[in-house]
């Protein structure tokens, strides 16, 4: 099915009226969590998007990109409950000068140095600190603002709770974490709409595919209990699961849902291959994936994050665009998808080692400026998709 219809060039899907200045989005890696070594991160600065972020936002006009994922990193604005927007205005004042639509994460795994992400005083300060950034970001634009409290809460809490690979590496108590990154979300949702009740607000998380080992039926329901934890965070923003937490249907606005080459594996960790030629029998479409999100809650929905590295780049998306066409046409509203990446980044655990996943390469110039290099494969791709999912919509949000 999906064959022949790739094969009559359907023709190019138009975007809703609604949410995103263009369909194709780019996503600002924003990393700050302390590492396994103890080392704090800030990816935004590392590879020097606060000092070219107006020459990054006029860059990507020239590519039709009208709207982007960025950060405002809580541990530089919040300084022990006292607000420092200096690292955040240089951010706002380009989106305006080049006309940015900005998505913002106001928690990309990283926070205060003084704050116990198993505290109380984590939900109370991640709620001031909320509400004092949208309190600056409408007193700089009347454009109405969209937010991710909490960058992808599963993945943040296996990470810290789980592998223990993200500060404070606290192996055996993942569902805790959870649990807080929820409350926190919520608070920060009230404190937003305090200062700006037209917000809307993305919850972004890893969509998964799990499936048990070719040969190994005794595993299968493991592997649908591993692929049922994709639901958790957003059914206890809904509410639907743990109405302890607070969780209501008017929280969960617009699902983000992040999708990368390892998204799907095999209980016990091998992943499925997904190129062509060799892909897994076992892999997921992902417009089923898509789908399956959109069955289940109905709410606006963006593809968040998605990018491969190296020479796949450009496959990848090619991959990608035939699946947001398929399930587009198929009645899955998808409204957006970031490359995430758009600059290419260093390891979080590596800083010498490169990803090579960016629309834009960096290569370092003599005074240690890294250069903005396109990647021509890839934005070749970017091409073909932008006239497959048109990127203009007419009526946009102002």
């Amino acid at each position: 099915m999906i064959r022949r219809l790739f094969n009559r060039a359907p023709p190019p899907a138009p975007v809703p009226e609604g949410l995103f200045r263009s369909f194709w989005i780019a996503g600002y890696e924003s990393a700050t969590h302390i590492n396994i070594h103890g080392t704090r991160l800030d990816i935004v600065a590392a590879v020097q998007h606060d000092r070219q972020v107006a020459d990054d936002y006029a860059l990507l006009r020239t590519v039709g990109i009208q709207t982007a994922r960025d950060a405002v990193r809580w541990h530089l604005v919040d300084r022990a409950g006292q607000y420092d927007f200096s690292s955040l205005a240089p951010f706002v004042a380009a989106a305006q000068q080049h006309g940015i639509q900005v998505l913002w994460d106001l928690c990309h795994y990283g926070f205060p140095d003084d704050v116990d992400l198993f505290s109380p005083q984590f939900v109370t300060r991640f709620a001031g600190y909320c509400g004092a950034v949208a309190r600056f970001i409408h007193e700089q634009s009347d454009a109405i603002p969209f937010y991710t409290p909490i960058n992808e809460p599963s993945f943040f809490a296996w990470s810290v709770g789980d592998r223990a690979v993200f500060h404070p590496f606290a192996r055996g108590r993942a569902a805790e974490v959870k649990r807080q990154l929820v409350r926190a979300a919520i608070a920060g949702i009230e404190a937003i709409w305090a200062v700006d009740r037209r917000a809307r607000i993305i919850h972004v998380d890893p969509i998964i595919h799990v499936v048990p080992p070719r040969g190994r039926p005794d595993l299968a329901q493991a592997a649908a209990d591993q692929r049922a934890s994709q639901w958790e965070a957003w059914d206890m923003l809904e509410g639907r699961r743990e109405p302890s937490l607070g969780g209501d249907p008017r929280y969960l606005d617009i699902v983000g849902a992040n999708f990368y080459y390892d998204n799907q594996w095999e209980f016990g960790g091998r992943r499925l291959h997904w190129e062509e030629g060799e892909r897994d029998n076992r892999w997921m479409p992902l417009n089923r994936m898509l789908a399956a999100v959109w069955e289940r809650y109905h709410r606006p929905l963006l593809l968040s994050e998605t990018s491969h590295f190296g020479v796949g780049r450009a496959p990848w998306l090619r991959m990608i665009t035939d699946e947001l066409v398929t399930a587009r046409v198929l009645g899955v509203p998808v409204e957006g998808c970031c490359l995430y990446p758009i600059l290419d980044r260093m390891d979080w655990e590596n800083p010498n080692h490169w990803h090579n996943s960016g629309l834009w390469d960096l290569p370092p110039d003599p005074d240690g400026t890294l250069r903005r290099a396109l990647n021509e494969p890839y934005a070749a791709e970017l091409r073909r998709a932008r006239t497959l999912l048109l990127d203009e919509p007419i009526g946009h949000q102002q």
